[in-house]
Protein backbone atom coordinates (compact mmCIF):
# COMPACT_ATOMS: atom_id res chain seq x y z
CA UNK A 1 0.00 0.00 0.00
CA UNK A 2 1.45 3.25 -1.19
CA UNK A 3 1.90 6.59 0.54
CA UNK A 4 2.63 9.50 -1.80
CA UNK A 5 4.34 12.71 -0.70
CA UNK A 6 3.31 15.70 -2.80
CA UNK A 7 5.65 18.68 -2.68
CA UNK A 8 6.69 21.81 -4.55
CA UNK A 9 7.68 25.41 -4.02
CA UNK A 10 5.54 28.50 -3.50
CA UNK A 11 3.17 29.08 -6.43
CA UNK A 12 3.98 25.74 -8.07
CA UNK A 13 0.36 24.64 -7.93
CA UNK A 14 0.70 21.74 -5.48
CA UNK A 15 -2.57 22.70 -3.74
CA UNK A 16 -4.32 22.54 -7.12
CA UNK A 17 -2.80 19.09 -7.72
CA UNK A 18 -4.00 18.01 -4.25
CA UNK A 19 -7.50 19.25 -5.09
CA UNK A 20 -7.49 17.27 -8.36
CA UNK A 21 -6.29 14.14 -6.55
CA UNK A 22 -9.05 14.55 -3.93
CA UNK A 23 -11.62 14.87 -6.74
CA UNK A 24 -10.22 11.63 -8.21
CA UNK A 25 -10.87 9.91 -4.89
CA UNK A 26 -7.47 10.13 -3.21
CA UNK A 27 -7.41 10.20 0.60
CA UNK A 28 -5.46 13.39 1.39
CA UNK A 29 -3.59 14.66 4.46
CA UNK A 30 -2.49 18.31 4.61
CA UNK A 31 0.83 18.60 6.51
CA UNK A 32 0.08 22.27 7.34
CA UNK A 33 -3.06 21.25 9.23
CA UNK A 34 -1.10 18.54 11.05
CA UNK A 35 1.41 21.24 12.03
CA UNK A 36 -1.33 23.45 13.46
CA UNK A 37 -2.72 20.52 15.44
CA UNK A 38 0.59 19.49 17.04
CA UNK A 39 1.18 22.91 18.61
CA UNK A 40 -2.33 23.31 20.06
CA UNK A 41 -2.41 23.30 23.91
CA UNK A 42 -3.22 19.56 23.90
CA UNK A 43 -0.71 18.81 21.13
CA UNK A 44 2.68 17.08 21.51
CA UNK A 45 4.77 20.12 20.48
CA UNK A 46 3.13 22.66 22.81
CA UNK A 47 5.32 22.24 25.95
CA UNK A 48 8.55 22.31 23.90
CA UNK A 49 7.39 25.45 22.06
CA UNK A 50 6.78 27.31 25.33
CA UNK A 51 10.12 26.10 26.69
CA UNK A 52 11.95 27.29 23.55
CA UNK A 53 10.23 30.61 22.89
CA UNK A 54 8.64 31.64 26.20
CA UNK A 55 5.12 32.64 27.16
CA UNK A 56 5.40 35.77 25.01
CA UNK A 57 4.22 33.72 22.01
CA UNK A 58 0.87 32.96 23.66
CA UNK A 59 -2.48 34.54 22.92
CA UNK A 60 -4.77 35.40 25.90
CA UNK A 61 -6.49 31.99 25.54
CA UNK A 62 -3.09 30.23 25.95
CA UNK A 63 -2.93 29.08 22.33
CA UNK A 64 0.23 29.82 20.36
CA UNK A 65 -0.22 33.06 18.43
CA UNK A 66 1.40 32.69 15.01
CA UNK A 67 1.49 36.49 14.62
CA UNK A 68 3.77 36.67 17.67
CA UNK A 69 5.84 33.60 16.77
CA UNK A 70 6.34 34.56 13.10
CA UNK A 71 8.53 37.66 13.58
CA UNK A 72 10.74 35.77 16.08
CA UNK A 73 11.51 32.80 13.83
CA UNK A 74 11.70 34.62 10.50
CA UNK A 75 14.11 37.25 11.82
CA UNK A 76 16.52 34.70 13.29
CA UNK A 77 17.77 31.59 11.42
CA UNK A 78 18.71 30.00 14.76
CA UNK A 79 15.15 30.43 16.07
CA UNK A 80 13.70 29.00 12.86
CA UNK A 81 16.01 26.00 13.16
CA UNK A 82 14.88 25.55 16.77
CA UNK A 83 11.22 25.72 15.70
CA UNK A 84 11.73 23.17 12.91
CA UNK A 85 13.66 20.93 15.29
CA UNK A 86 10.60 20.81 17.54
CA UNK A 87 7.87 20.68 14.89
CA UNK A 88 9.18 18.44 12.11
CA UNK A 89 9.75 15.24 14.16
CA UNK A 90 6.37 15.67 15.93
CA UNK A 91 4.63 16.18 12.57
CA UNK A 92 6.38 13.12 11.12
CA UNK A 93 5.18 10.96 14.02
CA UNK A 94 1.63 12.32 13.80
CA UNK A 95 1.40 11.78 10.01
CA UNK A 96 2.74 8.24 10.37
CA UNK A 97 0.04 7.56 13.01
CA UNK A 98 -2.64 9.04 10.73
CA UNK A 99 -1.58 6.83 7.80
CA UNK A 100 -1.50 3.76 10.07
CA UNK A 101 -4.97 4.65 11.39
CA UNK A 102 -6.39 5.00 7.89
CA UNK A 103 -4.87 1.65 6.89
CA UNK A 104 -6.26 0.01 10.04
CA UNK A 105 -9.72 1.27 9.06
CA UNK A 106 -9.37 -0.46 5.69
CA UNK A 107 -8.10 2.28 3.34
CA UNK A 108 -6.34 0.54 0.45
CA UNK A 109 -5.89 3.40 -2.00
CA UNK A 110 -2.62 5.37 -2.10
CA UNK A 111 -2.67 8.05 0.63
CA UNK A 112 -1.45 11.48 -0.46
CA UNK A 113 0.27 13.87 1.96
CA UNK A 114 0.71 17.44 0.72
CA UNK A 115 3.87 18.82 2.35
CA UNK A 116 5.78 21.88 1.15
CA UNK A 117 8.80 21.13 3.35
CA UNK A 118 8.82 17.36 2.83
CA UNK A 119 12.48 17.23 1.76
CA UNK A 120 13.78 19.96 4.08
CA UNK A 121 12.12 18.18 7.03
CA UNK A 122 13.63 14.79 6.04
CA UNK A 123 10.21 13.15 5.88
CA UNK A 124 11.18 10.94 2.90
CA UNK A 125 11.04 7.69 4.98
CA UNK A 126 7.28 8.22 5.29
CA UNK A 127 6.73 7.87 1.54
CA UNK A 128 6.93 5.21 -1.15
CA UNK A 129 6.74 7.86 -3.88
CA UNK A 130 7.45 11.59 -3.96
CA UNK A 131 5.64 13.69 -6.56
CA UNK A 132 7.10 17.11 -7.23
CA UNK A 133 5.09 19.94 -8.80
CA UNK A 134 7.24 22.44 -10.72
CA UNK A 135 6.66 25.59 -12.71
CA UNK A 136 8.76 28.40 -14.14
CA UNK A 137 9.77 31.33 -11.94
CA UNK A 138 7.81 33.72 -14.17
CA UNK A 139 4.64 31.68 -13.57
CA UNK A 140 5.31 31.51 -9.83
CA UNK A 141 5.61 35.30 -9.60
CA UNK A 142 2.48 35.80 -11.72
CA UNK A 143 0.43 33.33 -9.62
CA UNK A 144 1.57 34.55 -6.20
CA UNK A 145 1.12 38.23 -7.14
CA UNK A 146 -2.43 37.46 -8.22
CA UNK A 147 -3.32 35.15 -5.33
CA UNK A 148 -1.59 36.79 -2.34
CA UNK A 149 -0.98 40.31 -3.55
CA UNK A 150 2.71 40.20 -2.59
CA UNK A 151 5.28 42.49 -4.18
CA UNK A 152 7.61 40.94 -6.77
CA UNK A 153 10.72 41.49 -4.60
CA UNK A 154 9.03 39.73 -1.68
CA UNK A 155 8.10 36.73 -3.87
CA UNK A 156 11.63 36.51 -5.29
CA UNK A 157 13.04 36.56 -1.73
CA UNK A 158 10.73 33.68 -0.78
CA UNK A 159 11.80 31.69 -3.84
CA UNK A 160 15.48 32.23 -2.94
CA UNK A 161 14.88 31.08 0.65
CA UNK A 162 13.40 27.78 -0.54
CA UNK A 163 15.10 24.57 -1.55
CA UNK A 164 15.73 24.83 -5.33
CA UNK A 165 13.76 22.54 -7.65
CA UNK A 166 17.06 20.95 -8.83
CA UNK A 167 17.54 19.65 -5.27
CA UNK A 168 13.89 18.57 -4.97
CA UNK A 169 14.15 16.64 -8.26
CA UNK A 170 16.89 14.45 -6.76
CA UNK A 171 14.30 13.06 -4.34
CA UNK A 172 11.30 12.94 -6.67
CA UNK A 173 9.80 9.78 -8.15
CA UNK A 174 7.59 11.83 -10.48
CA UNK A 175 7.82 15.44 -11.66
CA UNK A 176 4.57 17.20 -12.59
CA UNK A 177 5.41 20.21 -14.80
CA UNK A 178 2.66 22.77 -14.27
CA UNK A 179 3.29 25.35 -16.99
CA UNK A 180 0.22 24.69 -19.13
CA UNK A 181 -3.54 24.89 -18.68
CA UNK A 182 -5.55 23.45 -15.81
CA UNK A 183 -6.92 20.83 -18.24
CA UNK A 184 -3.37 19.72 -19.12
CA UNK A 185 -2.51 19.53 -15.43
CA UNK A 186 -5.65 17.51 -14.69
CA UNK A 187 -4.80 15.03 -17.46
CA UNK A 188 -1.23 14.55 -16.13
CA UNK A 189 -2.42 14.06 -12.57
CA UNK A 190 -5.20 11.64 -13.60
CA UNK A 191 -2.68 9.52 -15.49
CA UNK A 192 -0.29 9.41 -12.52
CA UNK A 193 -3.15 8.55 -10.16
CA UNK A 194 -4.26 5.68 -12.40
CA UNK A 195 -0.70 4.30 -12.34
CA UNK A 196 -0.58 4.60 -8.54
CA UNK A 197 -3.98 2.88 -8.18
CA UNK A 198 -2.73 0.02 -10.35
CA UNK A 199 -0.05 -0.66 -7.69
CA UNK A 200 -2.62 -0.76 -4.86
CA UNK A 201 -3.58 -4.24 -3.56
Amino acid sequence: MITIGLTGGIGSGKSTVTKILAELGAPVIDADKVGHAVYQPDGPAYPAMIAAFGEGILAPDRTIDRKKLGPIVFADPGALKRLNGIMHPKMFTRMREMVAGMRAEGERKPIVIEAAVLIEANWQPLFDEIWLVTTSQARVIERVEKKRGLARESIEARIRSQLPDEERRRHATEVIANDGTIEELRAKVAKLWESALALAP
